[in-house]
């Protein structure tokens, strides 16, 4: 018969760490501790949780991240059904503020800070580090127009990763101007570009007129080179948002958080305006970026909203992140175990365990036996693989004398427990 393995680009999560695809994957302990972390940091800043469909309008998504993008020309899993076009969402920016704007959301008052942790899909070229199915947590301050709401969001990232033991990030930051501003700014690259057309790779090439300031990205030296004597974005920004910069820059020193400005800073989606920043680590080298976010005035209009509505947000990759924890020696976890292991001899025996074992679990113990009738030998060894801190064992004599023996694991040391204390003597 023909067997089924994952779909490449995607991977499962499994109780213990496994390589898929020649990348190392991290158990599920140490996704669940940097959920944790996340949710923790989340909540200091009074953001609370949002969770939006995996499926979302196509229009949705091409209207929000812009039709030029590589995301919506080629990047997408998208499909029909009858007369209606999914696709599979790439990113959670934009579904955040088609629900923000659906369930009126404003009308709660004040600002929304809505956080996510979740998975998305591209349809690219699965790499070390890329995946077509990936996961990603972010959030998304709406509602608020004020630098601080964009230096607020730069240090939630800041502190989660601090929490998390990674403070060799760099922090780069720029800014995008207003609507007005990108376009001229636009304008002057392509004409400093053009007469340099013929020394640009394939790929720049076709971004020249389409969507050039995604040249700015590139990684490609020799472009990069090029690139040193072209117009830099902060000289077309208008005065509002030079001050507006200038304010998230001093409440970012104002909270001790170091900073680089990057003038070829850019977001490659088209909804960013004003504030764009990355976080990056070289653990990874090429593969460094971490997160990245920014201020996005222009979406709300672009997906149905009569009004703009500011919001300012970042996104983080999970796996680069997991990648970069391992890299920088900050994946280990203290092993977990369980608290109780009841070894079982003879069906009278297993016959006792069952019941008894939900009883511990009520208390709030963790509890495991064996469900394959296996040798004392065998359960021994499965409450060693289980980190077993205790071990019950019953056998007839038990039964018949109404007392278990009780193993301390970690002290070498067996001690005989009468049925009727049992429950006292291992509570947590």
């Amino acid at each position: 018969m023909k067997s089924f393995k994952s779909i490449p680009g995607t991977f499962d999560i499994l109780p213990e760490g496994h390589t898929s695809g020649g990348d190392l994957i991290a158990p599920v302990a140490l996704w669940q501790h940097v959920e944790q972390v996340v949710r923790r940091v989340m909540a200091g800043y009074g953001a609370q949780e949002i969770r939006t469909p995996i499926l979302e309008p196509t229009e949705l998504v091409a209207r929000g991240v812009g039709q030029l993008t590589d995301i919506v020309s080629k990047e997408m899993f998208a499909f029909e059904r009858g007369s209606t076009n999914y696709v599979l969402r790439p990113e959670v920016t934009a579904p955040v503020m088609r629900s923000y704007l659906q369930h009126h959301l404003e009308q709660k008052g004040g600002v929304q800070k809505l956080y996510y942790i979740g998975p998305c899909f591209r349809a690219e070229r699965p790499q070390k580090g890329r995946y077509r199915q990936f996961h990603q947590f972010g959030l998304e301050v709406i509602g608020a127009s004020d630098a601080r709401a964009d230096a607020e969001t730069i240090a939630c990232a800041a502190d989660i990763y601090q929490a998390l033991g990674i403070n060799d990030y760099r922090l780069r930051i720029n800014s995008l101007g207003d609507e007005n501003s990108r376009p001229r700014y636009k304008e002057a690259l392509i004409a400093f570009l053009k007469p340099l057309e013929d020394e640009l790779s394939e790929v720049s090439r076709g971004r020249l007129e389409s969507n050039p300031l995604r040249i700015l990205d590139t990684k490609n030296e020799k472009e990069r080179q090029l690139l040193s004597d072209a117009p830099i974005l902060i000289d077309f920004i208008d005065d509002e948002s030079r001050a507006h910069y200038e304010a998230v820059k001093a409440h970012l020193t104002a909270i001790g958080i170091a900073f680089e400005e990057d003038p070829f800073l850019v977001r490659g989606l088209d909804y960013y305006s004003r504030t764009s920043f990355e976080f990056e680590s070289d653990v990874l080298g090429a593969q460094g970026a971490l997160a990245g976010g920014g201020r996005y005035d222009l979406l709300s209009t672009e997906v149905g909203s009569k009004k703009v509505v500011p919001a300012v947000g970042f996104a983080a990759g999970m796996e680069r992140l997991l990648m970069t924890m391992h890299e920088a020696g900050l994946a280990a976890l203290e092993e977990s175990r369980l608290d109780v292991f009841m070894v079982g001899l003879g069906d009278a025996a297993a016959d006792w365990i069952f019941p008894t074992a939900h009883r511990l679990r009520a208390l709030g113990l963790t509890v495991g036996y064996d469900l394959k009738g296996r040798s004392m030998k065998a359960q021994m060894r499965e409450a060693n693989r289980r980190n077993a801190r205790r071990v019950v064992v019953v056998g007839d004599d038990e039964l018949e004398n109404e007392i278990a023996q009780v193993k301390d694991m970690d002290q070498s040391e067996q001690h005989p427990v009468p049925f009727g204390e049992l429950e006292q003597m291992l509570q947590p």
